[in-house]
């Protein structure tokens, strides 16, 4: 690399991290036309749209997610921004509107791809993100937006000349409505791309689902779509997205149960943490929707018959919960109180044995070296 290209590559980070920090600041105070005014002015520099929808807008959101979990920010205050940011993003897309509709430059490609968020994920600003990056690269992109019920989706898609289906979720507990739709459209002859955190490191559950194709990122699908629809690997046995462990039911029991849970585990905590018999009616609350999630995720975990889903969870709520003050013993707790009232599940037990003791495992022994 020579000295000018390095240098035009520092430059080029440099004015992303400033962007960046001015977006940032323009969300902390919810003003509106300053984020807007930020990337337009980037655009307007030079700065290409897709790293500002991508280096710029997606990474600043991530810091919202952030800056959320560690209690910095409100729930009302992390939605402010994302409405904002998904205002710039409307912004940004009408300023590059007139390059759509081009025909990849990489090859044959696909011409028309349909983006949707699955049934219930509500997340909708990474599947808005690959929209426009998929526009900006030149395919004809269909963006259907947040919660598309399957049956909507079919729909739609009988309706439209579309060749292959995008599908995004965040969140692991959209699996099943995550699968119902790949098989749909896959039972019409489409092939179907997802991503999302929802899948799992590396994708592993969007091949567990059956899915055609997996990407980590916009820029990875938007590579992907360019060489062509995914395609099934032939080395793949039995039928795409069979599940045989949920013939225990346990998966099905435990989605059926989620009300009761919740109500015999709010009430054994009372108990199990006596600083919770104490709480007011605002933060019991609090406490059955931490619990709702609980059981939704391990219930997840059961659908997927992974236990590494379920620790992430926990673990990454325990953080949660700490951040905002929340008695330590009060997760293992819920995790013991869970494990009580289901005796009869044993992958279910398994899972949450996992989760606790994800929880309460003791903290590794320094490295050797001068501070040990």
């Amino acid at each position: 690399m020579t000295t000018q290209t390095t240098q035009a590559a520092d430059t080029a980070t440099d004015g992303l991290a400033a962007t960046r920090r001015q977006l940032w600041a323009a969300l902390e105070a919810r003003d509106e036309p300053a984020a807007t005014a930020a990337v337009l002015g980037a655009h307007d520099a030079g700065v290409p749209a897709e790293d500002l929808l991508l280096d710029v807008i997606g990474a600043v959101q991530a810091r919202v997610g952030t800056e959320w979990a560690a209690d910095r920010i409100g729930v009302a205050q992390e939605h402010a921004a994302t409405a904002i940011q998904e205002r710039v993003v409307a912004a940004l897309s009408r300023r590059t509107a007139d390059g759509a509709g081009r025909r990849p430059e990489d090859g044959p490609g696909t011409r028309r791809v349909t983006v949707a968020c699955v049934d219930g994920e509500w997340h909708a600003l990474p599947a808005r993100l690959l929209a426009e990056v998929l526009r900006g690269r030149g395919f004809l992109v269909d963006y259907l937006g947040a919660h598309v019920p399957t049956p909507h989706l079919i729909a739609h898609l009988h309706q439209t000349g579309t060749d292959v289906v995008a599908l995004s979720s965040s969140l692991p507990i959209r699996l099943p409505t995550a699968h119902a739709a790949v098989t749909a459209v896959q039972a019409i002859g489409l092939p179907v791309l997802v991503g999302g955190a929802a899948f799992g490191p590396g994708g592993r559950y969007a091949r567990l689902l059956g899915a055609d194709g997996w990407a980590p990122d916009a820029r990875a699908a938007a590579r992907l779509l360019a060489a062509g629809p995914p395609a099934r690997d032939p080395a793949r046995t039995g039928v795409p997205g069979d599940l045989p462990h949920l013939a225990d039911q346990e998966y099905t029991l435990v989605t059926r149960a989620r009300t009761r849970l919740v109500r015999q585990v709010l009430q054994g905590l009372q108990e199990a943490v006596p600083a919770t018999a104490a709480y007011t009616e605002r933060q019991r609350e609090r406490t059955a929707e931490d619990i709702a999630h609980i059981v939704d995720f391990l219930a997840a975990s059961l659908y997927a018959d992974d236990a590494e889903l379920f620790t992430g969870f926990v673990t990454w709520t325990a953080g949660i919960l700490r951040a905002r003050g929340v008695p330590g013993g009060a997760l293992v707790a819920a995790l013991d109180l869970l494990a009580d009232a289901q005796p009869e599940f044993p992958r279910a037990r398994a899972h949450l044995a996992a989760g606790r003791r994800a929880l309460v495992r003791p903290p590794a022994p320094p490295a050797p070296g001068p501070h040990s």
